[in-house]
């Protein structure tokens, strides 16, 4: 008797489920793809810092000194995305130097890795006439005590590069893991950095959000040269440690000042004109010029701006110019999420 009812109760259960749609597997519907990796909300890269979406003037907050009508005021929206906290430092860039010497040598060669992408410590003698560069040449990169100071003499293939290395990198380890792929690392556009820069605070003049470049204790927020032939009053006479001022807003280190820093797009002074007003990024591969922001260690105020422009020859490695990584964010960029 307890069978029976056992029995009927599991029948009526069937016919219930079959009633209200629910079966066992698909049966010829449409029901996507099976075995796809488990995602879970995008996880902050290591080292990253979240930049959550929105709008902004972006452009000259402060006179155009320069006169040079190239970064007219534009408002326009940057969808969310994680940016490095600060700049690629030298013992980061050795990591990724150290796997191209051991596991690439074969495809690559010696002489391209060393020439291509072994950051050129000469910058230090060849940028400046009558300058005593031979202490950092030989130092710079190579001594223990400049690990966490910025990494120079990289030119914009090798930031480039690096980038892509570093998400194989990554994404090799989350696939041992079982994890979903991660976004590529990459240069941030042009409009990102700028937005990022500004940390938030609409028409910003510098990434701190105020219009003076010391604090009320009269200490300097960067590390720039505040005036003919006085490059030591912030503290350091030539590149400082990262993260040695204040961040702004989103969290974000040096992004004015220390060295200046690759961004993706190609340079133009028709470029904000012409780019659209959503997630812009100029992109010409026969523009060899590509823009440069953040102003360093050796320029003046003004290039430290959140609006300024300036650019660098692709092939170009400079003693002043270092690079950070930024990540798009995927899902809705509400900003509640971050």
């Amino acid at each position: 008797m307890n069978k029976l009812l056992k029995l009927s109760s599991f029948v009526l259960a069937v016919v219930l489920l079959a009633s209200c749609g629910m079966r066992r597997g698909p049966q010829g519907d449409l029901v996507g793809a099976e075995d796809r990796p488990a995602y879970n909300p995008q996880e902050v890269p290591y080292g990253m810092v979240a930049c959550p979406g929105g709008t902004f003037h972006m452009g000259q907050a402060d006179q155009d000194i320069a006169a040079s009508m190239a970064n007219l005021n534009k408002q326009v929206t940057i969808g969310g995305f994680y940016m490095d906290e600060t700049e690629i430092t030298n013992n980061e860039y050795r990591q990724f130097i150290n796997v191209m010497m051991e596991d690439s040598l074969d495809v690559l060669g010696e002489e391209y890795v060393m020439t291509a992408l072994y950051p050129d410590t000469t910058v230090w003698v060849k940028d400046y006439t009558y300058h005593m560069g031979d202490p950092l040449m030989e130092y710079y990169f190579s001594h223990p005590a400049f690990d966490d100071y910025p990494v120079v003499g990289v030119d914009w293939f090798a930031a480039k590069y690096f980038s892509e290395w570093r998400t194989k990198h990554k994404n090799q380890a989350n696939a041992e893991s079982g994890r979903a792929p991660m976004p590529q690392f990459r240069l941030p556009s042009e409009a990102e950095w700028e937005y990022a820069a500004r940390g938030g605070r609409d028409m910003a003049v510098y990434p701190w959000g105020g219009p003076y470049l010391r604090n009320a204790k009269g200490c300097l927020l960067a590390n720039f040269k505040p005036g003919r032939g006085d490059y030591y009053s912030d503290g350091f006479t030539y590149t400082a440690p990262v993260a040695q001022f204040f961040p702004n807003d989103f969290g974000l280190y040096d992004m004015a000042g220390n060295v200046a820093e690759w961004c993706e797009d190609a340079y133009s002074d028709a470029t904000v004109p012409v780019t659209w007003d959503l997630n812009p990024v100029y992109n010409d591969d026969n523009e060899p010029r590509k823009v440069v922001r953040g102003g360093s260690w050796k320029d003046i105020a003004y290039f430290l701006e959140t609006g300024t422009r300036n650019f660098e020859f692709q092939d170009s490695a400079r003693s002043y110019i270092g690079f950070r990584n930024a990540m798009i964010y995927l899902g809705r960029s509400s900003g509640r999420e971050f």
